[in-house]
């Protein structure tokens, strides 16, 4: 009997280690990795790259699910700073039958901020150097998910507008298909 596929999703701001986890999670599992920054360089020589980030993102995870539906785990390694991204997946996860299983990394600002740098200055891995200024605007756009959606126990509603959390999602990432209308 195979085993059903696993999301996984890396939960957090830059220097945190989610890369780290999620290669390891790769390396163990055999699932497939997915990670922007390692896209973002190359394809645009920038990590925002005016929206095509979003763009991108949408591609990646429209990827992912198809990997889910042929059977393969994957690790979506985009940080995932609101609520509603991890909601959307989480549902999406669950319209698609696989599981799912969050990863949230955290460190003291202190801690995050000079691994970030660090890495940067390394050159290890495909990473951006960070300011002051963009370590600051991240950390008050990151909303830490609560104690029941890392326990699995929320269900929330997609926002008034929207009539389905892959509605949502398809608003949120605007290259990635519907769900309902993936064959």
């Amino acid at each position: 009997m195979t085993a059903t596929p696993m999301l996984h999703l890396m939960v957090g701001l830059p220097g945190v280690g989610k890369t780290t986890l999620a290669a390891k999670i790769q390396k163990e599992s055999g699932a497939l990795r997915l990670t922007p920054d390692e896209w973002m360089e190359p394809l645009f020589g920038d990590s925002e790259a005016d929206g095509k980030r979003d763009v991108l993102e949408g591609r990646l995870i429209w990827v992912a699910l198809q990997a889910l539906q042929g059977g393969l785990s994957v690790v979506l390694d985009f940080g995932f700073w609101s609520a509603n991204e991890r909601h959307a997946l989480r549902d999406i996860a669950d319209r698609i039958g696989v599981q799912f299983q969050l990863h949230y990394l955290s460190l003291s600002e202190e801690q995050r901020r000079s691994r970030a740098d660090s890495r940067w200055r390394r050159g290890d891995v495909v990473t951006f150097q960070l300011t002051a200024d963009d370590h600051d605007r991240f950390a008050e756009v990151f909303t830490a998910p609560s104690a029941e959606e890392l326990q699995g126990l929320s269900s929330f509603l997609p926002p008034d507008s929207y009539t389905s959390w892959p509605a949502w999602a398809s608003s949120r990432w605007p290259s990635l298909p519907r769900v309902d209308q993936l064959h």
